[in-house]
């Protein structure tokens, strides 16, 4: 193992089968060629659960996990301090950093040997903690806040200082459980309330999970028994970077709702309102909707920067209605998530934003594949 000590660890872009862009898009005024995009679009770190892997010695897994370059390793600490055996030899073994979950009610008898072993992530399960947690300041790594499903992300308030909030997506300590959608309206919520925050998840994430996340701006998941129990490690992480798999998952489970959306009424919407829409919802669109939200178009920047450059010359003649795109393709609500994909892939142009409607095309909300450009990390 000594020849990975010192082995320079980088992430190598997957290919994305199911890449819905062209092979050049503009964004931002430049110009990114397929490779480059693909890799932005694969950026969600991967944390392996190194302790899923029940058949092969631990020395064998390391190897294993280097060798198909994941991002990080993923230490679970059941309030076991013999952890720290392991990641000191984890240390001799590879430079991958360290993503440990420590699950106690007595976080101080850590804090030792945190400073003497410092990881690059420690994460505390906040329904163990008996008082509020306070870590020396001399502890390094990025710092997170882990919290079971029917927790509110409203707790991470007290721990506003911490750098991500870690959100067990099915019960702890469940190996292969499944992902419990009314976790994509936490994320939403916690991404609302912290956007400089980073978020990883914990539980059921497979290939198609993975791209739901993705899109949803997460910046790591955690993979245990979906990266071990495959055919092997690498056939996994191809999975957890594309998708090519059956749904299971409906868009309506992990759109932006109408509630949270921005949104202007077309009867007697002026365009100051329009563009008043826009700029304060903070996403770059805005949705136009009438009575009972009958979808009546879509108004983003490109519609604006168009409707300018057509009426250049006469800007004080621009109307409403000419900043709205009234014919915007549309997503049904109970599309599923290869279905959305296979869609997006047949539009001749990049879909930025995704207006979902339902069955009477009232619109109920949208999809925003920002993240998968940012690669939001």
């Amino acid at each position: 193992m000594d020849f990975l000590k010192n082995r320079e660890i980088k992430r190598i872009p997957f290919i994305n089968l199911l890449n819905p862009f062209p092979t050049n898009i503009e964004i931002h005024s430049q110009t990114f060629k397929y490779s480059a995009l693909n890799h932005y679009i694969c950026s969600m770190k991967i944390s392996a659960s190194i302790y899923s892997d029940k058949k092969r010695p631990l020395n064998e897994v390391i190897e294993d996990l280097v060798a198909h370059q994941v991002d990080l390793l993923h230490v679970d600490c059941n309030d076991d301090v013999s952890v720290f055996d392991d990641i000191k030899k984890i240390r001799t073994w590879c430079a991958l950093p360290i993503d440990l979950h420590i699950i106690t009610s007595e976080p101080q008898k850590y804090f030792d040997l945190l400073l003497e072993n410092p990881v690059e992530y420690v994460t505390f399960q906040y329904e163990d903690l008996k008082s509020p947690l306070n870590l020396p300041k001399e502890i390094k790594g990025k710092k997170g806040l882990a919290v079971i499903t029917p927790t509110s992300v409203e707790v991470f308030d007290e721990y506003a200082d911490f750098d991500f909030i870690l959100i067990m997506a099915t019960i702890p300590g469940q190996s292969g459980g499944v992902f419990d959608k009314i976790n994509f309206s936490k994320i939403r919520q916690f991404r609302k309330k912290y956007p400089s925050k980073s978020i990883h998840v914990d539980g059921g994430v497979n290939g198609e999970v993975s791209f739901i996340l993705r899109n949803m701006g997460v910046s790591s998941s955690v993979s245990g028994s979906y990266l071990f129990n495959a055919p092997s490690v690498g056939h996994a992480l191809m999975n957890l970077t594309k998708r090519e798999i059956e749904s299971h998952y409906c868009v309506e489970d992990f759109m932006i709702p109408i509630e949270e959306s921005p949104v202007v009424k077309g009867n007697g919407a002026t365009t100051k309102s329009i563009l008043e829409a826009v700029e304060q919802g903070n996403f770059g669109f805005a949705l136009v909707v009438g009575n009972e939200n009958k979808l009546i178009g879509l108004v983003s920047s490109a519609d604006i920067r168009k409707a300018w450059l057509r009426k250049i010359d006469q800007l004080s003649d621009i109307q409403a209605d000419d900043l709205i795109n009234k014919h915007p393709v549309t997503i049904n609500s109970k599309a599923t998530v290869f279905e959305m994909l296979q869609f997006i892939k047949k539009c001749s142009f990049p879909v930025m934003y995704l207006p979902v409607v339902d069955e009477n095309q009232n619109a109920v909300g949208i999809v925003n594949f920002v993240h998968l450009i940012k690669g939001e990390i």
